[in-house]
């Protein structure tokens, strides 16, 4: 590696650049802030560089951009105190750090034809490492989501987040390193920053840490391939060598991917099955999170690299003839750097491989014999933690569904969520993968069963469903924002009446069901006491909740929705108020319009074709057959509710 002295610009704005009065920085003051500050310098310039580089280019020019940091000669530098421990007061650090933020930013200015291009526009012609393929470190789904995010901003964007975040620096000090590195808005810069997260403890993370590299080969199987073709006919290498593999019957090294057209360094480095992120078997126990990044990899076919590599070449372009199913939300295309290997073995009649890219479950399956029928399957997992992320669906098979356990789940078992009474029966664990246990996703016709999976651990027992998507729903119940898991005995009888309505939202992409009893109604003509419940899907998505108030009566086997609603936040922990209200017959024969509002609804009325106003959170007005009616409710604060739906 090698540095290249440029001249320093003036800065725009003469608030924020050099004057006589500003400390003078010599050649030797620069280079011993560079030198002591240099992964912190890097990881600035790493985390301003455009996404669009990728991320084996992102390391090396953002190595070559602090290297030309240093001056030529002294030069003053405008005063912009270095925040962090260890820096204050150092002009040589506040100045490198400003030319490597007017690097980094350039580096992100579209090239045209208008103007010359500058130095940092062009890629870095030292350093460069030949054979090897350089990136950080991968890091978890926090890490991945505010990558992600940091990506959707401008660099002016980026760079006022990292001066937070990374440097400590308060926003009046961000705007004057912004504006010293050419910024036009830095006003503008602040504003688009407040749109992430302030997840500043994140930016110190290996996976931003452009100075503790992983290394691997960028054509390793490129060139085993070109030996062999050699040793056949040397001038069919250039011609043929895409062909080569065993003929017609798709057991090339791609299976049932599509052709490659185009070649992408970074994307092949992904699709490699020898990069793939393994975690120890024993990482978990150790480790304070609970989510797939401390899965294991499981299975007899771990070591199969010729499976890995259809896996992940179909997850990057699946061919006509798979089957690909993605639940609503869920981004398609390939993984963006190495994904983490979960399972690779024999799951009945099929050979199974489950990725983990920090966003979502990929599932691969082929058939024993063939890669003809190859299906690959999405879920979005982001944020999945603890319950969330204690099963995934291994394999479906004649209405059955056999799932692989988190490694901290000591036991599973499966129970009739219709029948709290009737116990649960235990289900083998072998190496996390349970038996196989019959799936409700498939039901069809009446629904007289609704099995569910229980998994306990150390920290207790819950209750998931299998809603036709590669991860389980988790069930809880209690009042929103409070809800516990679905697994005692008192939440058992409680879901019991509304198991069914669970089959409303299969395949939408659900994360978890809340059930919540809001009101328990004396009914009319002494016919008993009936309860109210709502329940909310949320979804790994964020949009597409779905609410439905549902009423059940002393003797029914059922509950019988009232309402529903889509998107909105009633039941849920921004607004747990909810009012439904329902037609119901006594046993005498009479019609009632029954309305209920959660705790804290002070007065109902109803309008329309019914009228009829109570006190309290309960309504019960007599009325005929097929009335129709709206319902009004005021809360105690004296704001105002409308019937759900």
């Amino acid at each position: 590696m090698q540095s290249q002295d440029v001249a320093p610009r003036p800065a725009p704005s003469s608030a924020a650049g050099s004057s006589s009065a500003d400390p003078v920085v010599d050649v030797e003051q620069a280079e011993a802030a560079l030198v002591e500050h240099y992964p912190r310098l890097v990881r600035i310039a790493h985390l301003v560089l455009p996404p669009g580089l990728g991320r084996g280019r992102r390391v090396l020019t953002a190595h070559a951009l602090t290297q030309r940091a240093l001056p030529r000669s002294r030069t003053s530098a405008p005063v912009i105190p270095a925040q962090s421990s260890g820096r204050d007061g150092d002009p040589g650090y506040a100045f490198v750090r400003l030319r490597v933020l007017r690097s980094a930013l350039e580096a992100g200015v579209p090239l045209s034809f208008r103007a010359l291009p500058k130095r940092s526009q062009l890629p870095p012609l030292l350093p460069q490492v030949w054979g090897l393929k350089l990136f950080p470190r991968s890091g978890g789904a926090d890490e991945l989501a505010l990558d992600q995010r940091l990506s959707a901003l401008s660099g002016p964007g980026r760079a006022a987040y990292v001066l937070r975040g990374l440097e400590k620096l308060p926003d009046g000090d961000v705007r004057k390193v912004l504006s010293a590195a050419g910024v036009e808005d830095p006003d503008g810069a602040l504003e688009e920053a407040d749109g992430v997260p302030a997840q500043y403890a994140l930016l110190d993370s290996a996976e931003f840490d452009a100075c503790s590299l992983q290394a691997r080969p960028t054509d390793l199987m490129r060139r085993r391939q070109h030996m062999r073709a050699a040793l056949a006919a040397a001038a069919a290498v250039a011609v043929c060598g895409a062909l080569l593999g065993l003929p017609g019957d798709g057991w090339g090294r791609d299976g049932a991917a599509a052709p490659v057209y185009a070649q992408n360094p970074a994307a092949e480095a992904a699709l490699d099955p020898a990069q793939l992120t393994r975690v120890a078997p024993a990482a978990w126990q150790t480790s304070a999170r609970t989510d797939f990044s401390v899965w294991p990899a499981r299975g007899d076919l771990t070591g199969d690299q010729a499976l890995l590599r259809r896996a992940l070449a179909v997850w990057a372009r699946p061919g006509e003839t798979v089957q690909v199913s993605v639940t609503p939300g869920t981004p398609a295309g390939g993984p963006a750097g190495p994904p983490q290997l979960l399972y690779a073995g024999t799951v009945d009649n099929a050979r199974v491989v489950i990725l983990h890219d920090g966003l979502r479950i990929a599932r691969y399956a082929e058939p024993k014999d063939s890669t003809q029928g190859a299906a690959l399957d999405f879920a979005r997992v982001d944020g999945a933690s603890g319950a969330e992320a204690s099963a995934v669906v291994l394999g479906r098979a004649d209405g059955n569904v056999r799932y692989l356990t988190a490694p901290w789940v000591k036991k599973a078992a499966e129970r009739d969520l219709l029948k709290p009474g009737s116990g649960a029966m235990d289900l083998t664990l072998t190496d996390g993968i349970t038996a196989p246990m019959a799936s409700p996703a498939v039901q069809t016709g009446s629904c007289a069963s609704w099995n569910v999976l229980q998994l306990t651990d150390a920290s207790g027992t819950r209750l998931a469903t299998d809603l036709g998507e590669l991860v389980p729903a988790r069930l809880t119940t209690g009042r929103p924002g409070y809800g516990r898991e679905a697994s005692g005995a008192r939440a058992l009888r409680a879901w019991a009446p509304f198991a069914c309505s669970l089959s409303a939202v299969r395949s939408q992409g659900v994360r978890s069901v809340n059930a919540w009893e809001y009101a328990a109604q004396p009914l009319p003509d002494a016919s008993g006491s009936a309860t109210w419940v709502c329940t909310r899907a949320e979804t790994w998505r964020g949009e597409g909740t779905r609410v439905l108030a549902q009423f059940h009566t002393p003797g029914g086997a059922f509950g019988a929705v009232a309402a529903k609603a889509e998107n909105v936040p009633a039941c849920g922990p921004r607004d747990p108020q909810v009012l439904a209200g329902v037609l119901w017959k006594s046993a005498a024969g009479s019609w009632y319009l029954l309305a209920a509002g959660s705790r804290g609804t002070s007065s109902i009325s109803a309008t329309g074709g019914v009228d009829g106003s109570a006190r309290g959170n309960l309504l019960a007005v007599k009325t005929r057959q097929g009335a129709q009616a709206g319902l009004k409710g005021t809360l105690k604060n004296g704001r105002s509710i409308n019937g759900l739906g």
